[in-house]
């Protein structure tokens, strides 16, 4: 039976939401998606649980003097050890060495194990720990149950659920998603990356958005969360007279956002209780590091008018008023470290710079060298491998991509500064190369806009609304080597088999037809994979032999796979090829007794970091 609704989760660094809309097989394709937002039950106070629209993606490890017995149960839960959500992040200021935050962050970190327990990550002696992995199940998990308290009639295991990554997300971080995502019951689940979901969302709420955008735009999606900062390019194309919207470059993952703009806020804080006299040490950082994020959250809503608000953290001594530490952020605090420290005006040739590293390290979030926004995202505009082949991306006689419009998403963009300062910087490079200014493309919820944007991705895979379209800009092959004799220093010749065509696109798949080919398993193999930008008529199951210099041969990769009795054999395999949302192939092999095995590598071409 076909799901009744499309549910959309954005799985966000501080703050995680949901969003759903109905699949009505009588809809009128052309009518408003109605994509909803979803209250998110948590705890808000020990024993009282309350809808929310937002999910603080944060978990507290209580201790066990740290509530009254049956305080933290949920209405799916009676007898939880953990606190996830609202109650959790304000626990957490008081005591953050129980707090778990920034897991999507550490998921994304391939300098340690993603499975291991990390978490909290300068906890103290006692407080047992969890993975990121973990830490990403157990909000997905709230989540599901959250849906299946309010929608008893429609299991959430029944609808089709779409979880959004960052575009910058390595596959081992994709691949942890989805497993934490398995992990938390979800069982018809879709990766989908946030900055076209962002898009997406502006879709859904402008109907007439084909008037608002030209053949020949390029739109340049800003999304700047609690922990990334990524950027993606999106030209508007034309086929068939049909106004089109095609993926163009992605940029590369900058571990630079939300949790660095307040880490740099606690310092301010620090630096000024210092100075008058009061040092605090590192734990009392993380714990004023927390309260400048709250802090920062209510000086920047919609309609504050507010100049300061106070910060509280646990003192050290008895000689403290209260056994506390009081200060005050100060909102011009804020607008000084956003404008002079993460959004400098800077020119569209100021590339991030390194810095000179320690020999010695302590482990940890691997963060960007420079804090300047601006300037990775001059880098990105300047970076042309990513596009090269693609004629539709406008630029200025120095080669700089020049976006003809805007698209905010995140939560540090809710700050009007920090929209105005990148509008300027980029209105400055425009003018520069000659070109118009930028237009922002407003009108959407920065906080929600990535949930709606999955949910109405998830229509619009059912036919109903625009779907942005993101071609493979290759070819590519897989190597198969001949059947035989051995030659005595000759190795066995090698054919390519066309796997994926030039212009398959992401979120669809293909089967190889008529042709099966000998896989080894239960031992170690090579497998060898071509390219070409040339060879663009070359369809699934074509086997091209004597290829000569018309591909290139990508890294080989070395798989060891499971063979049914331990043993080593070669099995008869079918190959089908599936080309995910995220830009991601997955080659499987498939048995005559339907056993699969996979093969993966990313397809995409991206912005390389300097």
């Amino acid at each position: 039976m076909p799901p009744r609704y499309v549910i959309g989760i954005d799985l966000g660094t501080t703050n995680s939401a949901l969003a759903y809309a109905e699949v009505r097989a009588d809809a009128d394709p052309f009518a408003p998606a109605n994509v909803q937002l979803m209250g998110i039950p948590q705890l808000v106070n020990p024993g009282e649980v309350r809808d929310e629209d937002l999910l603080p993606s944060f978990l507290y490890l209580p201790g066990s003097a740290d509530f009254p017995a049956g305080s933290i149960a949920l209405p799916w839960d009676e007898t939880s050890g953990f606190v996830v959500g609202r109650l959790a992040q304000k626990r957490g200021a008081e005591n953050a060495g129980r707090l778990v935050s920034s897991a999507k962050s550490w998921l994304s970190h391939s300098g340690v194990d993603r499975t291991a327990a990390l978490l909290p990550f300068r906890a103290p002696e006692g407080v047992e720990k969890i993975s990121p992995l973990e830490a990403s199940r157990r909000y997905l998990e709230h989540l599901r149950n959250a849906w299946d308290a309010k929608m008893p009639d429609a299991p959430f295991t029944a609808q089709q659920a779409l979880v959004t990554v960052p575009a910058s997300f390595d596959a081992v971080a994709r691949e942890l998603t989805q497993e934490a995502a398995i992990r938390a019951g979800f069982e018809n689940v879709t990766l989908l990356e946030e900055p076209q979901a962002a898009f997406y969302a502006w879709v859904e709420r402008h109907a007439d958005w084909r008037r608002r955008v030209s053949v020949g735009d390029l739109i340049l999606v800003v999304d700047i969360g609690g922990g990334t900062t990524d950027f993606t390019l999106i030209a508007v194309t034309e086929s068939d007279g049909e106004l089109r919207l095609s993926r163009v470059a992605v940029g590369e993952h900058i571990l630079l956002g939300g949790d660095n703009i307040d880490l740099a806020l606690a310092s301010v804080v620090s630096e000024r209780l210092a100075q008058k006299g009061t040092r605090i040490d590192s734990r009392q950082l993380q714990a004023l590091w927390n309260n400048c994020r709250t802090a920062k959250e209510k000086l920047l809503e919609p309609g504050s008018k507010a100049k300061e608000h106070a910060v509280t953290i646990l003192g050290r001594g008895t000689g403290l008023v209260g056994g506390t530490i009081k200060a005050t952020l100060l909102r011009e605090d804020i607008d000084r470290v956003l404008g002079e420290g993460f959004l400098p005006a800077v020119p569209s040739t100021g590339m991030p710079e390194r810095q000179r590293r320690a020999g010695l390290q302590e482990i940890g979030l691997p963060y960007a060298a420079d804090p300047a926004i601006t300037r990775h995202m001059a880098r990105f505009l300047r970076q042309q491998t990513a596009t090269a082949e693609h004629g539709v991306v406008r630029r200025g006689p120095s080669g700089l991509a020049c976006p003809t419009h805007v698209l905010f998403n995140g939560g540090v963009l809710t700050a009007a500064l920090a929209r105005e300062r990148i509008t300027g910087a980029l209105n400055s490079w425009l003018a520069e190369e000659g070109m118009d200014p930028v237009k922002p493309l407003a009108g959407e919820d920065l906080m929600h806009a990535v949930a709606r944007g999955a949910a109405y991705y998830g229509l619009a895979r059912c036919g109903r609304g625009v779907r942005i379209r993101g071609g493979v800009p290759r070819t590519y092959y897989v190597g198969i080597e001949s059947s035989m004799p051995s030659v005595p220093g000759f190795p066995a010749p090698l054919k390519a088999l066309t796997v994926v065509p030039f212009g398959m696109e992401e979120g669809t798949d293909t089967r190889i037809p008529g042709r099966e080919f000998g896989l080894l398993v239960g031992a170690p193999a090579e497998f060898r994979f071509f390219t070409s930008t040339a060879r663009k008529d070359d369809q699934p199951g074509d086997l091209i032999e004597d290829f000569g210099d018309e591909l290139q041969e990508l890294s080989p990769m070395e798989v060891s796979f499971q063979a049914a009795e331990n043993a080593s054999e070669v099995t008869p395999v079918s190959f089908e090829s599936v080309v995910t949302e995220t830009g991601v192939l997955q080659l499987w092999c498939v048995a005559r007794d339907g056993r699969r095995w996979k093969l993966e590598f990313n397809v995409r071409e991206r912005v390389a970091g300097a």
